[in-house]
């Protein structure tokens, strides 16, 4: 069994790291307190990084993913380290940084042990290509860990099927989605596509997105969506498929327990087998029968 928070987060412009990291403790602590015992945060949520004494960045991008890269390692010491005395797993909020000669979309995986694992966004959004340049990682990543094998999409990369089947197929139980998305519309087409994740993947999939709006970073400045914790309208979950969820723009924690057995237990007595039925789908898709009707 494992207890999943998925947090809905607001940015804040921070003056300077004292704030940074009295904000972030206070968060974990409250989950943690609720006994969570792993932590989703939100896509961009490490955009809060530009801030620290720099004050509005506006439309330089570049100063801003200069000033993140600059100060990561700081950061990953002192989440990691949360992780270790709190006891818990995490997945830090991801943000535009550099890699080399490269810009990219990257989360860290930390645990109670100690450890820090990169995880990159796969796909990349128009904007992001555009605006940024950014290339997207080279492969999904999967965590084996005691509380069930877990696999993360960022955002756009929960709307690609594939992405979510390789990990699945590896093993995943539970997909993080960390998001940051500016509309409803935005958000809808990542909750669509985690909920279609779970139905398709019959595993849990949990959602954490970036809210609320700021006027000192255009790359961030409106954000809306809704956490929410999801599985297979089957067996054993919710008729909805949803097991817990906040309202839209609700900032905070949304928790539930997510027993991985649930997961093999729907894939084996499901109403119906999407999960197993996935390669049945190969043979009828070798050639496509085409009708023209006047």
């Amino acid at each position: 069994m494992a207890r999943i928070a998925a947090a809905a987060y607001p940015l804040c412009n921070l003056v300077d790291w004292a704030a940074y990291e009295a904000k972030l403790t206070l968060w974990i602590d409250d989950a943690a307190a609720q006994g969570a015992e792993l932590l989703l945060f939100p896509e961009y949520s490490g955009a809060e990084l530009a801030t620290l004494g720099n004050g509005p960045w506006g439309e330089d991008h570049f100063a801003a993913i200069d000033a993140i890269t600059a100060r990561l390692e700081r950061a990953n010491a002192f989440l990691a380290g949360l992780a270790q005395s709190r006891k818990v797993f995490l997945l830090s909020g991801s943000a535009a940084i550099r890699d080399g000669d490269q810009i990219i979309n990257r989360a860290f995986f930390m645990t109670p042990g100690g450890d820090i694992a990169p995880v990159d966004k796969l796909m990349p959004t128009r904007w992001e290509r555009e605006a940024l340049g950014m290339v997207g990682g080279a492969a999904p990543t999967l965590f084996e860990t005691p509380l069930g094998k877990i696999g993360t999409a960022i955002c756009y990369d929960c709307e690609f099927p594939l992405i979510t089947r390789a990990m699945v197929e590896a093993g995943a139980e539970i997909l993080l989605v960390p998001s940051c998305t500016e509309t409803l519309a935005g958000y809808s087409r990542v909750k669509i596509g985690a909920m279609a994740r779970a139905l398709e993947s019959q595993c849990w999939a949990i959602h954490a997105p970036l809210i609320g709006d700021n006027d000192w970073a255009e790359m961030v400045a409106e954000n809306t969506g809704a956490a929410a914790i999801y599985g297979p309208p089957d067996t054993g979950f919710p008729p909805t498929g949803i097991t817990a969820g906040a309202k839209i723009d609700e900032p905070g924690w949304t928790i539930a327990d997510c027993d991985p057995a649930a997961v093999h237990l729907v894939r084996r007595e499901g109403s119906v087998m999407n999960w197993a039925d996935w390669d049945q789908q190969d043979g009828r898709l070798s050639a496509i029968t085409q009708r023209k009707f006047a």
